[in-house]
């Protein structure tokens, strides 16, 4: 099973879906070793680059050895994301996705992520200007709706595909939802019967069934997977082998996950530095040993982990 999106071929249709403070380069390199067919970086402000932010500078770096790999924007201003894609265009990323989907408080206050669900005619517009900027391929990624008085993806995917949007992710929750409850999949199906572009599912894939289900269900032409692949990069590993033989690789044992473990954190460290490295490393370590004997442990543990080496040692009780 392959994807195109644009120009963009992709080995499989399983895509790293974008998360602020999770899809980092270390991260995103770990699940392209795992078999992710794309990448996605976390969502990053066109106004923040426009102004020549560091830490958004950050944001934005790529690998060579994890392309294909799409970087998000969020904004509501036309003129000035199209003006940061053409900035950017050259940069060594693929394709270019607009956040019209994120549920934050902070950024829908602001008039963006799913708020633009709100207005269709503003989104247009940023897409259609965006897409004419830039040859690389935009895509967009919105939600059912705002609320369930407001639900409106299949009109919404409609104009986004006239503006010339070359593929659209559809997460199957409202943004008054947040993440909970159920993803509704009836949703994407609809979208994907009312456009030609390929539509992307998200939303309660949690393995290579859930998978399967969702494309039998919804006809999509792909899938993202967000919380899913937290403490859990063998996901795509696992989708992947069940496409090519029909079997699903047994779950990581703690040795294997304590590997993991050491060189997501072996990657940060060389990317951020010690530090702050293993800051970040504590909410990983309490995703990857979720379910592991000795995990709550280990959880109140790793928040006082300041090292490497003090990281090394409390992994030993994962045996």
């Amino acid at each position: 099973m392959s994807l195109k999106i644009g120009g963009v071929e992709l080995a499989n249709p399983y895509i790293l879906a974008p998360m602020a403070g999770v899809t980092d380069l270390p991260f995103r390199l770990l699940c392209k070793e795992m078999g992710a067919g794309l990448l996605c970086t976390e969502m990053v402000s066109a106004k923040a680059i426009s102004y020549h932010n560091k830490n958004t500078v950050k944001l934005m770096e790529t690998a060579q050895e994890e392309r294909p790999v799409s970087l998000q924007l969020f904004g509501n201003d036309p003129g000035l994301i199209s003006e940061v894609a053409k900035q950017i265009e050259d940069g060594p990323f693929d394709i270019l996705d607009l956040n019209m989907g994120c549920p934050v408080p902070k950024v829908v206050n602001n008039g963006e992520g799913s708020a633009l669900m709100l207005d269709p005619d503003l989104a247009y517009e940023i897409i259609r200007r965006t897409a004419a900027a830039v040859k690389k391929p935009v895509t967009v990624k919105i939600r059912k709706g705002f609320d369930e008085d407001h639900v409106n993806a299949v009109e919404f995917a409609k104009r986004m595909e006239d503006a010339g949007a070359a593929a659209i992710t559809v997460h199957g929750r409202t943004r008054a939802q947040y993440y909970a409850g159920k993803a509704d999949w009836d949703i994407i199906r609809r979208v994907k019967e009312a456009v030609k572009i390929p539509v992307i599912g998200n939303g309660d894939v949690d393995g290579p069934l859930a998978a399967r289900r969702m494309f039998e269900q919804t006809g999509c032409d792909g899938i993202m997977i967000g919380r899913a692949s937290r403490g859990n990069p063998w996901i795509f590993q696992s989708l992947t082998a069940y496409d090519k033989s029909g079997s699903i690789p047994e779950k990581p044992g703690p040795q294997m996950r304590r590997d993991m473990i050491l060189r997501h954190a072996a990657l940060q460290v060389q990317c951020k530095g010690e530090r702050t490295a293993i800051r970040e490393m504590r909410k990983h370590v309490a995703w990857y040993t979720a379910g592991c004997p000795h995990s709550a442990a280990l959880r109140r543990k790793v928040n006082e982990v300041e090292s490497m080496e003090q990281l090394e040692q409390l992994l030993e009780l994962l045996g």
